[in-house]
């Protein structure tokens, strides 16, 4: 019997990849754990609590003095570049699961308005931009804009007043957002439902490096109750994923956390949650359960914090993580067991913008059984996560669509 557990830290960022300047020249600076750990050991007066992390091999690939140089534990410790185009959680998932994103792009909406207004008026819809700005009216009721919310060019929205039509259904919101999924080159079209304060038209701005569309937030969509939403992803082929191929070998799957809302695999169990303890709790759970198991886990918690720009709360959700996975490691003590602590993109609560922040992200392994520390070299994309995990489980990681095995050598400590 073997557990193979992904946890990710959705945000935790290590310094910032040599593109990370492409959008915001500033963001070159970036450092997620540098800089929460620096303001914190301010704010409180004392370093934060991370032993377990540090235990993990975090210091071997993070500079930082607060994180030790030395572990006893047999880890292989590296870091890993995205391997996606962007900073975005779904695509940050779907690519340590194994998927190929070579082919998503980050595009603005008013680049491709051809196309998707030929799309959906072969649909039979009516189309037109609003005052010749660069979003589109769809049917009189429907806005399909980029999302503000992101960074410029990685989702487009399709957002419609519940009052003015369904979000189900012939004609409605969802339909509306599939056509133009099949044709925009972004990783996600997010179809958003929902009551606003008013006209949609009213809550239009501008956004960063070109973009337009719906301020979701002052909307009132939020806040009035009935939010529908579905995310419709890039086209992927899951049955190459980690997930699936884990699942059809007759593994039990557990999905925890956003990782539940956003990973596709129809015989894995789903835990969705937000609160960090919620998601530790079902984690653990899952891995107290007797056989061979996957579970993925995102803690969603550290990604909110650093979109507040509130680093001391993301300080505090560390120490609970770290805590957390000193009790997933006092289960996960047979030599076939892998403990993966990774993430999926940066988000620096100091930058100075509430956007996520294109860093590379740590990839810190428990082994028990095996002998020392290694280091992990650095790995291209995050598919390699997943290849790597495919291992662990017995599982040829050519099933995959993308990812190498990461093959460590033996760290000198």
């Amino acid at each position: 019997m073997a557990k193979t557990v992904i946890v990710v830290i959705d945000g935790f960022g290590i310094g910032a990849m040599p593109d990370a300047g492409t959008l915001r020249p500033g963001d070159l600076t970036a450092d997620t754990c540098g800089h929460v750990l620096d303001h914190c050991r301010e704010a409180f007066g004392r370093p934060l609590r991370l032993p377990v992390l540090s235990s993990l091999g975090l210091g071997l690939v993070h500079p930082h003095p607060d994180l030790a140089r030395r572990t006893h534990l047999p880890v292989a410790a590296g870091r890993a570049a995205l391997g996606y185009p962007g900073a975005d959680t779904f695509a940050g998932h779907q690519t340590m699961m194994g998927a190929d994103f070579s082919r998503v792009t980050v595009a603005r909406l008013g680049d491709h308005l051809d196309e998707v207004t030929a799309a959906l008026e072969a649909a039979g819809h009516r189309v037109a931009p609003l005052d010749g700005r660069p979003l589109l009216v769809v049917d009189d009721a429907v806005l399909v804009h980029d999302n503000l919310e992101a960074d410029p060019g990685i989702n487009w929205n399709a957002s419609g007043r519940l009052e003015d039509l369904p979000f189900d259904g012939p004609g409605g919101i969802l339909a509306i957002a599939r056509t133009v999924r099949a044709v925009a080159p972004v990783a996600r079209v997010i179809a958003v439902g929902g009551h606003a304060d008013g006209p949609l038209t009213q809550f239009v701005r501008l956004g960063d490096a070109g973009t337009v569309g719906l301020d979701t937030p002052a909307s009132g969509f939020y806040r009035n109750g009935g939010l529908a939403v579905q995310h419709l992803g890039a086209g992927i082929d899951h049955t190459r994923q980690l997930p699936d191929l884990a699942a059809r070998a007759g593994i039990p799957v557990t999905l925890v956390g956003k990782a539940a809302d956003i990973l596709a695999c129809e015989a894995a169990e789903r835990h969705p949650a937000v609160q960090t303890a919620d998601v530790l709790a079902h984690t653990l759970e899952a891995v107290r359960a007797p056989g061979d198991a996957l579970v993925v886990a995102n803690v969603q918690e550290t990604d909110l914090a650093g979109h507040q720009q509130d680093a001391e709360r993301y300080g505090r959700l560390l120490e609970q993580v770290d805590a957390g996975i000193a009790a997933l490691l006092a289960l996960l003590d047979a030599p076939g067991d892998r403990l993966i602590v990774t993430a999926d993109h940066g988000n620096d609560p100091t930058i100075g913008h509430a956007y996520h922040t294109r860093e590379y992200v740590p990839v810190l392994i428990h082994r028990p059984g095996a002998d020392g520390v290694e280091l992990l070299p650095d790995a291209d994309s995050l598919a390699d996560v997943g290849a790597t995990a495919a291992v662990s489980l017995a599982l040829d990681p050519a099933g995959l669509a993308n990812g190498t095995t990461l093959r460590p050598g033996r760290h000198p400590a």
